[in-house]
């Protein structure tokens, strides 16, 4: 049975008051919930400051190239579909270098979750705007102001009829908990965006301001109504709706491709003669 100090790993360098904090911790109480244990679980990552977070659990880890947590954790999954694969990820490095691979993972739909660390900020390059920065917020690398609209990643996720889509708030870290739990418990791509607040950089989107501003969707909400799920995504501002948006079951990449729809890549059996001779054919 596994405890929150099962996944105790390094200690966290994040500076303090930093809300990946209360990430980390939904995530490990999310796990523990679900009596997942440390070698059930993969923990896929880029480049940045959520990007660190495998390195502060005890599970499969790998972290890798800045913005390409998803083929990895794609291919993670088709290889075992028994782990649990969780691509942890910013929003510089998922919805900026990553945004290609974000588009074409909700299309193909593996069974694995992302959780995005969504500080409105580049917190590991101190402070450039990110591409859900609001236009007009200035940093160091836009004095004059951001020039773009930011990216809505829910409604882009909703648009392309992704199979789970959620929001949630690292001030409220046993809401976030259940919405992880959720994430993880869906069969196929799950979308979670955690909005988390940046102490160092990001001197706008506090915690005092999201707390002035998030609430949770209602009790009688519907996710599986596709438009009006994509209404709720528009809105931000004055209120913004936290919980799970939309939600619909699909065909999974791995059901999807026929030789490892029974037996997973992992199970089936290798040979490196027949590599040679396949080489062997070739040359």
């Amino acid at each position: 049975m596994p405890s929150f100090e099962t996944y105790k790993g390094k200690p966290p360098s994040w500076c303090p008051g930093c809300g990946n904090f209360q990430i980390l911790s939904s995530l490990k109480k999310a796990l523990v919930e679900l009596d997942l244990e440390p070698h059930e679980v993969l923990l896929v990552s880029g480049i940045g400051q959520s990007g660190k977070l495998p390195h502060y659990m005890k599970a499969h880890t790998f972290n890798g190239l800045h913005g390409r947590t998803l083929p990895v954790a794609t291919a993670a999954k088709l290889a075992n579909h028994k782990l649990h694969v969780i691509a942890i990820a910013g929003d510089g490095d998922c919805y900026g270098e990553g945004g290609n691979h974000l588009i074409h993972t909700i299309r193909r739909n593996p069974d694995l979750t992302l959780l995005v660390h969504n500080n409105q900020i580049y917190g590991l390059t101190k402070g450039q705007a990110s591409p859900t920065s609001a236009q007009g917020s200035k940093s160091k690398g836009q004095p004059f102001g951001n020039l773009s609209e930011p990216l809505n990643p829910l409604a882009l996720a909703v648009a392309l009829d992704c199979s789970f889509v959620a929001r949630g708030f690292s001030g409220e870290p046993d809401f976030l908990k259940e919405l992880i739990k959720a994430a993880l418990t869906h069969k196929g791509f799950s979308l979670l965006d955690i909005l988390q607040p940046c102490v160092s950089f990001n001197k706008i989107n506090t915690f005092k301001w999201y707390r002035a501003r998030v609430y949770k969707l209602e009790a009688e909400y519907a996710p599986q109504e596709r438009i009006k799920a994509f209404e709720r995504t528009l809105e931000w501002g004055d209120k913004i709706p936290n919980g799970i948006f939309y939600k619909k079951q699909r065909k999974t990449l791995e059901e999807l491709i026929p030789v490892i729809r029974e037996k997973a890549l992992v199970n089936q059996s290798f040979s490196f003669n027949r590599v040679r001779r396949e080489l062997e054919n070739l040359y």
